[in-house]
């Protein structure tokens, strides 16, 4: 199986080097895409992006994870794709009603946790506390020190302010990290439900569980394909 791999927006495509690892074992290929950010780029032209660097896949399975959730619509339709993994993702409004910077702006604190809106992402890259202690808390230490190498922020501006309108995605595997100290893990186990008619996954970890849970990961992923 082809597995296409969107990376958040706090880190490199090199965060997914534990779950390719794996799946690589397993026998299936795996595609991590280098997203930048574009300033007047929709999700539609990330997406053109990730069919121009990854032309060889063929039906993959999408896996993202955080703000590229908002990606996944369009790549997935691009790629003509036949699953979605969802990690720790954010669940576009699939009517159009909503763009997530308008969610965001009214219901902020449905989505996001107290002390995120007290933490500015610029610190990502010079206080690697405040990462530690924001995405990589279930790490070990060898674990920490490698996501720490994957800091790099991503923020697709044009696909927070655009409407998204989706039907008839292919199945979704929402997967909740219960832990998560940058996205409530009960507004994403809402929205799996009422967004993607889905039931969620939910397991223990922090933000980025692909680093130090890529192996149960790994498993769901694959027992869902």
């Amino acid at each position: 199986m082809d597995f296409v791999m969107l990376h958040g927006t706090t880190q490199t495509p090199a965060c997914w080097h534990p779950l390719q690892s794996i799946l690589h074992h397993e026998g299936h290929r795996t595609f991590a895409a280098d997203l930048t950010d574009e300033d007047d780029w929709q999700a539609e032209d990330y997406a053109t992006e990730v069919h121009r660097q990854f032309p060889e896949t063929h039906t993959p399975t999408i896996i993202a994870h955080s703000g590229a959730g908002l990606l996944v619509p369009a790549t997935a339709t691009k790629l003509n794709a036949t699953h979605i993994v969802w990690i720790g993702a954010l669940i576009p409004d699939l009517t159009g009603t909503m763009s997530m910077m308008e969610e965001l702006t009214h219901h902020g604190e449905e989505i996001f946790p107290p002390e995120w809106f007290q933490w500015s992402g610029a610190d990502l890259l010079t206080d690697q506390a405040v990462s530690a202690y924001f995405l990589f808390h279930d790490c070990d230490l060898e674990q920490l020190k490698f996501a720490l190498t994957t800091l790099r922020l991503f923020q697709p501006q044009g696909a927070f302010n655009q409407h998204h309108k989706h039907n008839n995605l292919p199945r979704s595997t929402v997967i909740v990290p219960r832990q998560d100290r940058v996205i409530r893990p009960d507004w994403m186990c809402r929205a799996a439900e009422e967004r993607l008619g889905t039931q969620p996954i939910e397991i223990d970890g922090d933000h980025c569980p692909h680093i130090p849970r890529a192996q149960e990961i790994a498993e769901i992923i694959l027992r869902r394909a």
